[in-house]
This record gives C-alpha cells, sequence and structure tokens, in this order.
C-alpha cells in the first residue's frame, strides 16, 4: 500500500519532474557545445529556445493526460486538482507563447546567451510548484525560485545600465517582501503549530477573534497579504514595477506580467478563499482599499507616460485593481470573474507585448520606444495596424471584444455583493483608461506626419501568434462556452476541496 502511495505521488507530480530533468539536460548540452572549440563555439540560443518549447509541449500533454486528480500527496505538501491543472496549462501555453515571440527579440537584441530560455524554464517551474502547494512552506520555497529566476532576468542585458539597475532594484525589493512573507508565515506557525492549509482552513473557522491565537493568525495573514501584493505590484507597492518592466528586456517584461502575476492569483485563491476565509472581514478592507488606489494610481498615472513600457506598467497596475475588486467580493460569480478576467488579460497582454516586440523601424532596426513611433504603423503595415486596434479597443473594454467581458463580469461580481463604491470608481477609471488607449489609436491612423519609416519583415512565429490572439479577441463571444466550462470546473475544484 505505501509503496502504491508512493508511486503516485510521482505519477501526479510527472510534469514538474520531467521539467527538473529536461532543465538539467538542456543546460548540460548547452554547456557542452556552447564552450566547444571543435564546433567554434556555437551560439545556441535559438536551439535551445526550440527545446524549450518542445520541453513545454511535453509538460503540457503530462499535465493535461494525468489520470490522479483530487488527491494532496507528499504528506500533505502538494495538492493535484482539475483547478491547479487547467491553470497550469494556461501558464505552460503562455510561456510557448513568450518563447516563441522572443526568438527575433533576442537575436536583434544581441541576447544570445542560451540559459535565457532555460531560466524561464526554471521561473515556470516555480510557478507550477506554487500553484500546486498546498502547504505554506512548499508556498514559499517556490515563490523563492520563482522570484530568483525573475532576479536574474531583469538584469539579463548586461551592457545596459537600465537593466541591471532594474535587477538591482527588483532584487533588493523582492527580498524586502520575501522577508514579509517568511515573517508572516512564522507568526502563523507559531500560533497554530501547522503550515498545512486544511489544517489552518479548520483553525481558523473554529476560533473566536478574542483569543490571541486569532490575533496571530491576522497579523501572519497581513504580512502574506503584503507580500503577495508587492509581487502583483498593486499600490501602493507599486513603485518598483515601471522602472523594472522598462529596464528590462521586452521579453522578460512580457514574462513578469503574464506569468508571474497569474500564478501569484492561484496561489491568492487558494490560500486566502480556502484557509484564511474565517478571517475575511479583516484582510478584506485592506484590500480594498488597495484596490481603490491600484486603479485610480494605474489609471491617471498612464496617462502622462510618453513610453510605451511604462504605459503598460501603469496600465497593469491598474488592471490588478480591477482583479482586486472580484477578491474583495469574496462570492462565487466575483471568483467566476477574477478567473474569466485573468485568463482574457493574458491573452491581451501577449498580443500587446508581440506587437512592442515586432515593431522596429526598417531604416535603423531601432525598436519601438515612445507612442510616438506608431505615427505610421496604421498606414504602412496594415496588417499591425488592425491588430493594434483590436488589441488597445479590447484592453479598454469596447464592446463586443473579449475585454469588455472580462469587465462587465468584474462589475457585475460587485454590483451584486452590494460593492457600489468599487464598481463606480471601476467604471470612472476604465472610462479614463480609454483616453489613453485610443490616443495610442489616434496617432496610429490619424495624426498627420511628415516623415515616412517603414517596419521590418514580421517573423512567422510573431505573425502566426498576433493573428490567433486577435482573431480570439474578435470571435470571443460568437461561442464562449467551452471557456466559460472550464472556469466553472475550475471554481467548483476550488470550493470542494
Amino acid at each position: 500500500m505505501s509503496k502504491m502511495m508512493f508511486f503516485n505521488n510521482f505519477i501526479s507530480i510527472l510534469p514538474e519532474f520531467f521539467l527538473v530533468v529536461s532543465i538539467n539536460i538542456i543546460l548540460i548540452y548547452s554547456v557542452i557545445y556552447s564552450t566547444s572549440y571543435f564546433f567554434d563555439y556555437p551560439l545556441l540560443l535559438i536551439n535551445s529556445s526550440w527545446l524549450c518549447i518542445q520541453t513545454l509541449f511535453y509538460t503540457l500533454f503530462l499535465n493535461i493526460n494525468n489520470y490522479l486528480y483530487n488527491i494532496v500527496i507528499f504528506n500533505d505538501l502538494v495538492i493535484i486538482d482539475y483547478f491547479s491543472v487547467i491553470y497550469k496549462a494556461f501558464i505552460i501555453v503562455a510561456s510557448i507563447f513568450i518563447i516563441l515571440m522572443s526568438l527575433k527579440y533576442n537575436q536583434l537584441e544581441f541576447l544570445n546567451n542560451s540559459e535565457f530560455p532555460i531560466i524561464i524554464l526554471l521561473s515556470i517551474l516555480g510557478t507550477l510548484l506554487m500553484i500546486s502547494s498546498y502547504d505554506l512552506i512548499v508556498l514559499y520555497l517556490a515563490v523563492e525560485l520563482q522570484s530568483f529566476c525573475s532576479y536574474i532576468l531583469a538584469s539579463f542585458k548586461r551592457n545596459s545600465e537600465f537593466s541591471t539597475e532594474a535587477g538591482l532594484k527588483y532584487f533588493i525589493l523582492g527580498a524586502f517582501s520575501s522577508g514579509f512573507l517568511l515573517f508572516g508565515c512564522s507568526l502563523i506557525y507559531g500560533f497554530t503549530g501547522t503550515t498545512n492549509y486544511k489544517l489552518l482552513s479548520l483553525l481558523v473557522l473554529n476560533y473566536d477573534c478574542t483569543f490571541s491565537s486569532s490575533s496571530g493568525i491576522i497579523v501572519g495573514s497581513f504580512f502574506i497579504l503584503v507580500a503577495f501584493l508587492f509581487k502583483i505590484s498593486a499600490a501602493p507597492f507599486h513603485i518598483w514595477s515601471p522602472d523594472v518592466y522598462e529596464g528590462s528586456p521586452t521579453t522578460v517584461t512580457a514574462f513578469f506580467v503574464i506569468v508571474h502575476k497569474l500564478g501569484l492569483l492561484v496561489f491568492f485563491l487558494r490560500l486566502f478563499f480556502g484557509s484564511f476565509y474565517g478571517i475575511l472581514n479583516f484582510w478584506q478592507i485592506f484590500l480594498t482599499v488597495t484596490c481603490l488606489c491600484s486603479m485610480l494610481i494605474g489609471s491617471f498615472g498612464a496617462i502622462w507616460q510618453i513610453k510605451l513600457k511604462r504605459l503598460f506598467a501603469f496600465s497593469s497596475i491598474g488592471h490588478i485593481g480591477y482583479i482586486l475588486i472580484a477578491l474583495c467580493c469574496s462570492s462565487f460569480e466575483s471568483v467566476y470573474a477574477l478567473i474569466f478576467y485573468s485568463l482574457i488579460y493574458i491573452i491581451m497582454n501577449i498580443n500587446g507585448f508581440i506587437i512592442l516586440l515586432i515593431s522596429r523601424k526598417n531604416s535603423s532596426y531601432n525598436r519601438v520606444k515612445y507612442v510616438e513611433d506608431l505615427l505610421t504603423i496604421g498606414k504602412t503595415n496594415p496588417f499591425l495596424g488592425i491588430c493594434i486596434v483590436v488589441t488597445f479597443f479590447s484592453i479598454a473594454g469596447i464592446p463586443p471584444l473579449a475585454g469588455f467581458f472580462s469587465k462587465m463580469f468584474i462589475f457585475f461580481s460587485s454590483i451584486s455583493q452590494n460593492m457600489y463604491s468599487l464598481t463606480i470608481v471601476g467604471v470612472l477609471t476604465s472610462v479614463i483608461s480609454c483616453f489613453y488607449y485610443l490616443k495610442i489609436i489616434q496617432i496610429s491612423y490619424f495624426d498627420k506626419f511628415n516623415i515616412w519609416f517603414t517596419l521590418i519583415k514580421i517573423n512567422k512565429e510573431s505573425a502566426f501568434l498576433i493573428s490567433l490572439t486577435s482573431l480570439f479577441l474578435v470571435i470571443f463571444f460568437i461561442h464562449p462556452c467551452f471557456f466559460t466550462m472550464l472556469i466553472y470546473l475550475c471554481i467548483f475544484d476550488l470550493y470542494l476541496l
């Protein structure tokens, strides 16, 4: 019986185990061949990238074909359920997209280190373990694995002072937030004697708020909440994100915005909606204030931005505010709206960052940095211009695109919980954010210009990805049933366990 349980443990975590083995094999291959005098020291970035993409495809296959569900393994440290499996699938697919759209960019930016996609795989491994964590110890180790890889990725462009500054800022402030997380976990263990999610949920439900133990749990959960809000760059813990996003390579910025934030939202749903739901009134107040600050700072801060990456950074802060509306509501409908919004948010950001990555002037090969650099794109490259319109209209929430439905579900969930102040601020800031999204479209199509410039030819991988994501944003409203069915399955599994 014990042998069968041990065998099932490793079968359940086979995708992560396969990922670990593959990372080591690709790393050994890169080290041996890139330093080989016989092969004339080849650049293996493209080879390593395609090997990492192949590894992620196999990991995705193992993940969705895992027949062991709704079990807790390794002495209640890791949980495998439909909720984690579906979210892992979305993260793996998004990571494949990011590596694909970074192939041409890395070559043009001379980021020829073959370790780049390998470090991304390590960060993905940390994200997958974070999603399946069922214990605070596993959670902390997974977050640190993801964070260490993020510090390296942020400063990966070693010949750029901005990239070095971004990595240093992220490292210092990230270590500070990790201290908050570790201190919160220590307080909870000190007052409860356990770090398991299930046991914590039973203890929190049975504690009276007047007891000192409950006070310790509240303070510990507060520190964990602060660390979580820093990691997702929610206001007022957002100070680092514009500088880090601007200084990091664009592919790394896309990885931070898309993959990291999705994994952290899954961790929050599992911990706070499961284990700490009994002290909802305490962390909900703080979360509501953070939600309002994020929406206001994100919307107003982006108005004066002239650099596209900083505009995306403030835009992501505003979107985190909308996501926090669903977290504040704490209902079945709000969890559905949160999952729906986060998945649509991934697709919209993939589309937006592909535009940033492939937009380069044909004369100088300089990448597009400023909003004004999109001046002639609507006339010189009609296909890319249409994709820009679809992307930014969807991010702004213009019907009938997919972004409209994601915001609509968020606002409906807050109205159903009588949180009218959050709804009003959310609608107003959403209208304000339309200003700078429409400004980009205005510059691309309607502004007068004296100098014509064309963009370099789009590579096949990026053209395929941007066509696929743009088509999804346009035709989503026609038949959204499959997407919504997956989300309902996630929510049912989350509430079941």
